[in-house]
């Protein structure tokens, strides 16, 4: 595997249309949104999916939710150890090597190598962390979002033996009409060098990237209700270029819509002097 030619940058535009892209627990499940009214995804919310795409394209991914578990491992815990060469290093427990451990863990998992890893558990001797080189923020709706509550029932109760219908048959589900979120990220090359983040891997997370809302598809984001309209993905040649990724983020050009409908509405533009020109992927 090749290293890391350099620096990346990447920014998506992802559309959403009468779905929830990530409820919020602590508020009934509603769309999160900031203090502000603009729309939010969680960054672990993003990691996750990218993690699903990882799955999917037959990448080994060591955070594995029950649901989506290929080894039928049911923990981390159970899937650490099921690594021998790991577990054979934590064996050794105060003469472990962390580093190797580290190494080790890199090597077999792509999200450890990509987002980083915090291995401890309970019952062990030996503790360790990983510092990935993929950074992803949280995405933000390029305008205040109007959230759609709606009621609904069950047509029957839960359990058996009650005339009238139990308060468990009502609920509430919430949606967002249309509203288009920016999101970015980056890859650090110091930090691949360390965890073995290869250029193969790097094309890998692209290709998730691209089709980041695949196998997604719940009772609050039905099939083509969330999809990726534009991706940009900017490969440096320089592991720190004299642009920072600040200053590439902020040369986004767009208009200003109150109530958008469809992604052109925005006619998102971007240009800066001095910087590696971007693949610009759009799929709408």
């Amino acid at each position: 595997m090749s290293e890391l030619k350099g620096k990346i940058d990447f920014t998506l535009f992802v559309s959403v249309s009468n779905a929830n892209p990530n409820g919020d627990p602590l508020n009934g499940n509603r769309p999160r949104i900031n203090l502000d009214g603009y729309g939010e995804i969680s960054d672990v919310c993003i990691k996750r999916k990218i993690r699903n795409r990882f799955q999917d394209l037959g990448q080994r991914v060591f955070v594995q939710p029950d649901d989506r578990a290929d080894d039928g491992f049911r923990s981390l815990k159970e899937r650490a150890e099921s690594c021998e060469e790991l577990n054979k290093e934590i064996s050794k427990k105060k003469k472990a090597n962390r580093d190797l451990c580290a190494q080790i863990a890199c090597k077999e998992w792509i999200d450890v190598r990509s987002f980083g890893q915090v291995f401890a558990f309970k019952g062990e001797d030996v503790s360790f962390g990983v510092r990935g080189p993929v950074s992803i923020h949280q995405a933000v709706s390029l305008s205040p979002v109007d959230i759609i509550s709606m009621q609904i029932t069950k047509s029957v109760n839960s359990e058996a033996g009650k005339e009238s219908k139990a308060s468990d048959t009502m609920g509430t589900k919430h949606r967002i009409a249309y509203a288009v979120y920016k999101l970015m990220g980056s890859v650090n090359v110091q930090l691949a060098e360390k965890t073995g983040f290869s250029q193969e891997d790097a094309e890998i997370l692209k290709e998730s990237l691209k089709t980041l809302f695949e196998n997604d598809a719940s009772s609050a984001r039905p099939d083509g209700s969330i999809e990726v309209c534009r991706m940009y993905w900017w490969q440096h040649v320089e592991k720190t270029p004299a642009v920072s990724s600040g200053k590439i983020q902020r040369s986004f050009k767009m208009n200003e819509v109150s109530r958008p409908s469809k992604f052109e509405d925005y006619g998102i533009t971007w240009e800066l002097d001095g910087c590696v020109k971007p693949e610009v992927f759009d799929f709408v």
